[in-house]
């Protein structure tokens, strides 16, 4: 079947707009909204202006500066919304922001301000498991539906929390603005928490099988890629890069061709993205030569001796827990804790392992967390403590929403209860 004559200018048209989208929808969204802090009313002039290209751009041809044409098209549209909404003087003041907002020179570069509101959607006075679902929508365009899906929670639900959290942001007057150097640790650490648990929502789905999971750790990566741009010298945002690419780099290795799962110790290492992990190792230097230890690079380091260990054959269990203690020091979780004993049992044997978890036995936080009682099978198994070992298994395996995860534990639980008998 032959095309329309004008498909291909469609398709051209469409293929421009979506890598605009990409590459500066929070860009954009971040100079609307920067001043009178009405994240929808952005977004909304945004949508418009994508509308507009789309209809415009197959029949007069793509601007030479795309994001500038979009810019004054939404920023137009945000000024009509404006007179819309407003009567009185507060009709002239948000016109006047607005228009003083931007030049849009065609052979002029637009300012970047997505760094700044990076931190607008962590803000400390929106609520904390807001803060990655806004900063997906507000910074690289999801849809509520997506982000929905990603987090387990109804489209519904996910829409109305995101409404409330950008009303939030224009009610309480909610800076779009780079914290000061001396407020910046603080700050930073939610923004890098925010991204980073957007990379372990898109790591749960290894096969592929869901693609709004997998697509989300890597648009996540595509914040972090972002973080560093913007913030080439802060140790620890090339430390969170360095540990999502060494994470990625083995992605596609967890499972074996029959799509069963693959421990990390049974993993095929030439597998592995070689180039990826260089550049893990390489962006880890860079952070260690700032002086400024940090979780994330800890976190990354520890990575990158599992990987060296994996690829080299030579047991590294000593340094691993070393990176743990330090890690417990400035960061102490009982998540951190669960791994660490993984590693001093490797070094002192599973009972010392043990030993070393005796003390979070009662933490609420580790009775739904499935690593924990999974660790925990594994380690009274190879103590002999078989019957405990099962009942550890069972709620390992009841935990588990992965269903090749799940078959691994059932395997590893019936070779304990043979073992057993």
């Amino acid at each position: 079947m032959s095309q329309p004559a004008g498909a291909p200018a469609d398709a051209a048209a469409r293929a421009t707009a979506e890598a605009v989208a990409r590459r500066s929808y929070g860009k954009l969204v971040a100079l609307l909204a920067m001043r009178t802090r009405d994240v929808a009313a952005a977004e909304d002039a945004l949508a418009d202006a994508f509308a507009a290209a789309l209809a415009g751009w197959p029949e007069h041809g793509c601007p030479a500066n795309p994001e500038a044409w979009l810019m004054t098209v939404a920023r137009r549209r945000a000024i009509d919304g404006v007179r819309h909404r407003q009567v009185g003087d507060d009709v002239a003041n948000q016109l006047t922001i607005l228009a003083d907002e931007i030049d849009e020179r065609e052979a002029g570069a637009l300012p970047d301000r997505r760094l700044a509101l990076l931190f607008a959607c962590t803000h400390p006075a929106l609520e904390a498991a807001i803060r990655t679902p806004l900063m997906l929508q507000v910074v690289l365009g999801l849809e509520a539906k997506t982000i929905a899906s990603a987090f387990l929670m109804s489209p519904a639900a996910m829409s109305k929390r995101l409404v409330r959290a950008k009303t939030k942001i224009r009610e309480a007057g909610i800076p779009f603005s780079v914290p000061e150097r001396d407020e910046l640790p603080g700050r930073l650490a939610a923004v890098l928490e925010a991204v980073y648990a957007a990379y372990a929502e898109g790591w749960t789905d290894p096969v592929g099988g869901d693609t709004v999971r997998r697509d989300l750790a890597d648009e996540a990566l595509y914040l972090a890629h972002l973080l560093v741009e913007l913030l080439p010298d802060e140790p620890e945002t090339l430390g969170l890069l360095a540990l999502m690419l060494f994470t990625h780099a083995r992605r596609d290795a967890r499972r074996d061709a029959a799509g069963e799962y693959v421990p990390l110790s049974a993993q095929d290492a030439a597998t592995w993205n070689a180039p990826m992990i260089d550049a893990a190792n390489a962006l880890l230097r860079r952070a260690n030569a700032l002086n400024a230890i940090g979780r994330f690079q800890l976190e990354a380091a520890l990575q990158s001796a599992h990987v060296d260990r994996c690829r080299t054959g030579r047991a590294n269990w000593g340094a691993i827990v070393q990176l743990y203690d330090g890690l417990l020091a400035i960061a102490p979780s009982p998540v951190v804790a669960v791994n660490r004993a993984l590693a001093l049992a490797e070094r002192d044997g599973p009972q010392a392992a043990l030993d070393a978890l005796a003390p979070y036995a009662d933490d609420p936080r580790l009775a739904d967390y499935q690593p924990y009682w999974a660790a925990r099978a594994n380690l009274l198994a190879r103590t002999g403590a078989t019957a405990e070992a099962l009942g550890a298994y069972d709620l390992a395996i009841g935990l588990e929403r992965d269903p090749a995860v799940r078959r691994f534990l059932q395997a590893r639980r019936m070779e304990a209860a043979s073992a057993r008998g």
